[in-house]
C-alpha cells in the first residue's frame, strides 16, 4: 500500500458561489509550500464526580476549521488567493493585463480548498474558506513565499477528488532580487529586510447549529502593518518618525514591464524607534509601521491598493 507524501500531495481551489456550498465543475491547481488547513475537534476531559478515581470517558468539544498555507509569490495563482483576501479586482487591458485589488470591500468571497493525498488515496474538502490574512516579506536574496491564514466553515473527506479536471496555469515564481521598495515615488535606499502583514480581521459566528460549523464570519477593521529593517546611514526614516507625519510606501517585486506584482499604500506612519548598537559591525534600526487611510482618514480611497500585472485575462 503506498504512502502518502508532501511530494505527491495537491491543493486544488475554485470560488463559491454559495458560501459553505461546494462549487461544480474544475477546480484550479494551486501551487504551495506548505499547508496545514483542516478540521479539528478536541477532546474535553470528563468531570463527573462519584464513579471512582478511574475518568469516565470525555467529551467531544467544538469543530474548528482554520490554518495557514504558505504560497510561492507566483506570477498567475497569487492573484486567486488576492481575490479571496480582497474581493475581485477591476482588470484592464488586453494582454498585459492589469488587476487592481483594493481594500475596503464589505463582502468577501468564499473558497473551496482540497488537500488531496493521490497515494492513500484520500481528499480532504474545506468548505467556506474565508482569507483572514496575507503575510508577505522582502530580503535582499531567496525566494519570495506568502502565508495565508484561512477560516472554514466545515471539511469532508472522501476517496475521490471533487476538483473534477483541474486546470493549470504555468509557474513564474517571483525571486527576492526583483524587489523594490520606494518611499513617496523614490527608492528607498539602505533596507535590509521588509515584511507586510494585510488583515481583515474575521470574527467566526459560532451558533446553536447540529453540526458543529460556524454561521460564517464577519469583517472587522482590516489592518496592514509591518516593519522595515534599515542600515542607519541617513535621515529620511527617523526624520518621518520623529515628525509624526505619513509617507507612501510601494512595495513592488518586478520581472519586467509586463509583469509585476505592486503593493501601494498611500499613508503610512512610523514610530520612532531605538537604535541599537550590538557590536562594532553596521547599526541597524527597525521601524514597525502602521498603514491608515489617505488624507487623515476622510471617506474615499483605498489604504491598500495591489496591482498585479500578467497574462491571465480575469480571476
Amino acid at each position: 500500500m503506498a504512502r502518502a507524501t508532501g511530494a505527491h500531495a495537491q491543493l486544488l481551489g475554485a470560488f463559491e458561489t454559495a458560501y459553505g456550498t461546494a462549487p461544480g465543475g474544475n477546480f484550479h491547481t494551486l501551487p504551495f509550500v506548505s499547508c496545514d488547513i483542516g478540521s479539528q475537534q478536541p477532546l474535553e476531559a470528563s468531570d463527573v464526580l462519584g464513579l471512582g478515581r478511574d475518568p469516565a470517558p470525555p467529551s467531544r468539544d467544538v469543530i474548528t476549521a482554520e490554518g495557514q498555507i504558505t504560497v510561492p509569490v507566483d506570477l498567475r495563482s497569487i492573484g486567486f488567493w488576492l481575490k479571496g483576501l480582497f474581493g475581485p479586482p477591476v482588470t484592464t487591458g488586453t494582454g498585459p493585463y492589469n488587476h487592481v485589488y483594493t481594500s475596503g470591500a464589505d463582502t468577501l468571497p468564499s473558497l473551496a480548498l482540497e488537500v488531496g493525498h493521490p497515494q492513500a488515496p484520500r481528499y480532504f474538502l474545506n468548505l467556506g474558506c474565508l482569507v483572514n490574512s496575507l503575510n508577505l516579506g522582502w530580503a535582499p536574496s531567496g525566494k519570495a513565499n506568502a502565508t495565508l491564514a484561512l477560516i472554514a466553515q466545515g471539511e469532508t473527506d472522501a476517496d475521490t477528488s471533487s476538483g473534477g479536471t483541474p486546470t493549470t496555469q504555468g509557474l513564474q515564481r517571483f525571486h527576492q532580487f526583483q524587489g523594490r521598495i520606494r518611499k513617496d515615488g523614490a527608492a528607498l535606499a539602505n533596507i535590509t529586510a521588509a515584511e507586510l502583514t494585510y488583515a481583515n480581521n474575521l470574527d467566526p459566528v459560532r451558533v446553536i447549529r447540529d453540526d458543529g460549523k460556524i454561521e460564517g464570519a464577519d469583517l472587522g477593521v482590516a489592518s496592514c502593518t509591518g516593519n522595515l529593517a534599515a542600515r542607519f546611514a541617513d535621515m529620511v526614516l527617523l526624520d518621518a518618525a520623529t515628525d509624526g507625519t505619513s509617507m507612501a510606501l510601494e512595495f513592488a517585486w518586478v520581472i519586467d514591464a509586463d509583469r509585476s506584482l505592486t503593493i501601494a499604500l498611500p499613508s503610512v506612519y512610523l514610530p520612532k524607534p531605538r537604535i541599537p548598537i550590538s557590536g562594532p559591525a553596521g547599526v541597524e534600526a527597525r521601524f514597525d509601521w502602521q498603514a491608515a487611510k489617505p488624507d487623515g482618514g476622510a471617506p474615499g480611497g483605498a489604504f491598500v491598493t495591489v496591482t498585479l500585472k500578467n497574462d491571465i485575462a480575469n480571476y
